[in-house]
């Protein structure tokens, strides 16, 4: 009996804390602009060196390096550009919400469009990694899931080159945007 009450605490709290987020993501959004706080250009570190440098060139503005990609389509969507590791969560009326650098997976998705397929609040990654607020949004060459999470420690470790693995990392609060932002059948655009 302990055992059942306990799970059932459990899926209540994770409902609560997912209800609070997109509640908070929803006031974040619907604040007008009188009242908003000018947010920044971005909001977390740069992209690695070696990535950003010439790789961008072909789908970014060269004035502003962290712009959304010009060719990752239009309305609400989670921009996901490869050579750049980083993503961008971008409103229904194309603003820049976030943008913030990943750890990509040792398997990416092939360039296009997706939707989210599901969610999971807290799970072991296929590393043995405990992660949370877990957005799957495709499958790769080999069956191999992809989605974007965050490590619970708060590490961004480079994946194991051997094993393939579709988990694109990122800092815990930059999960916490995600899991609020990519809801299921969000859209999600993955560009080179």
């Amino acid at each position: 009996m302990a055992r059942g009450s306990s799970g059932i605490v459990a899926g209540l709290t994770a409902a609560a804390l997912a209800a609070v987020g997109f509640l908070a993501y929803q006031a974040s959004a619907n604040v007008p602009e009188t009242l908003a706080v000018p947010s920044p250009k971005a909001t977390s570190t740069a992209p690695a060196a070696g990535h950003a440098a010439g790789h961008a060139a072909g789908h970014k503005d060269k004035k502003e390096p962290l712009a959304v990609p010009a060719d990752s389509g239009a309305g609400a969507r989670v921009v996901y550009a490869l050579d750049d590791r980083r993503v961008w969560l971008v409103d229904a009326k194309g603003k820049m919400l976030r943008s913030f650098a990943v750890m990509p997976s040792s398997v990416n998705p092939r360039p296009g469009s997706y939707k989210v397929r599901s969610r999971t609040g807290v799970i072991k990654g296929s590393d043995g990694v405990p992660i949370e607020h877990v957005v799957l949004f495709a499958v790769a060459d080999g069956g191999v899931p992809v989605g974007f999470s965050a490590a619970q420690d708060g590490s961004m470790k480079s994946p194991d080159p051997k094993r393939k693995t579709g988990g694109v990392r990122m800092k815990r609060a930059d999960g916490n945007a995600m899991w609020a932002f990519a809801t299921v059948g969000a859209k999600v655009v993955v560009v080179p």
